[in-house]
């Protein structure tokens, strides 16, 4: 049985007919808050890409690695999490409030499925909240009542774009981040991470591999995934200041230990980083 063998048990909004990006990622983390039209997008990209579910897992633990760095290292204490997906294990709010549990977090997103689940996740958390925004708009957002009431941007803070903007098909995505960038007080941080294309010509399958994902994403019911390139997924970062080491495969930005054994193909598919803004 799924959800949708229960009308009563999904929020009202949700169209079950219809690939959801929030309830995409969960099936790809095997979480159960999806549905048969969901799975459907997972499974076509594992005809492209058996080990597709690595996109997913990599970029989580790049999530996690990303806010436990700005909390305890940058001193970072509020957080605006885009597009933040369902609810899952180590949430953004979990992994920085264990830290500071003084730290705020806002999170954005339009899946009503989302903001039915993260409302009653934070029913007792006051320091962290969910609104809903159109997170490709980012005036729509800036000037969102429930991020200024929650969120002081005369001090530094943390946006982040995990895993959201390879989902904006257009081809102005370093404008739009400038516009956010803009916005932010001095002292504070993105983090991006973004489906990639490495074009290396030393291994070519790698592109191969990208444009095949990429190919089974957009044509499926979800409709978006692009596999941006090095300098593309860079520009978006504006004339931010890197934070080492830079942008680099999810997998190599402040991994926990060493690497006991090679990275899959797909994990080489997907790139993140850290910009400060002084």
């Amino acid at each position: 049985m799924s959800k949708s063998d229960y009308p009563s048990s999904v929020p009202v909004g949700v169209d079950t007919s219809r690939a959801s990006i929030a309830r995409v990622y969960d099936a790809f983390l095997n979480g159960k808050d999806n549905f048969e039209v969901d799975r459907e997008v997972l499974a076509r990209v594992q005809q492209a890409a058996p080990q597709a579910t690595d996109l997913a897992w990599a970029n989580r633990d790049f999530l996690i690695r990303v806010c436990r760095f700005l909390a305890r290292s940058a001193g970072i204490d509020q957080f605006l999490d885009l597009g933040s997906g369902l609810p899952t294990a180590e949430n953004t709010h979990q992994v920085v409030q264990r830290i500071n549990s003084d730290a705020r977090v806002m999170y954005l997103d339009n899946d009503p499925m989302v903001l039915a689940h993260g409302r009653a996740l934070l029913a007792e958390n006051d320091k962290a909240l969910i609104g809903t925004a159109d997170i490709f708009q980012p005036l729509e957002v800036l000037e969102n009542e429930s991020v200024l009431e929650h969120l002081d941007f005369t001090r530094p803070l943390a946006l982040l774009q995990v895993g959201t903007l390879h989902h904006y098909l257009g081809d102005d995505s370093a404008k739009l981040m400038q516009t956010y960038i803009d916005a932010l007080p001095a002292g504070s941080f993105v983090a991006i991470s973004h489906f990639f294309d490495p074009q290396d010509p030393q291994k070519p399958e790698l592109s191969e591999l990208a444009a095949k994902m990429e190919e089974k994403f957009i044509h499926s019911p979800m409709g978006s995934g692009r596999f941006r390139t090095r300098d593309e997924i860079q520009a978006m970062f504006g004339d931010l200041e890197m934070v080492e080491p830079g942008l680099v495969l999810c997998d190599d930005w402040w991994q926990d230990g060493p690497r006991l054994q090679n990275l899959s193909p797909v994990r080489e598919c997907i790139v993140g980083g850290v910009g400060h803004k002084r």
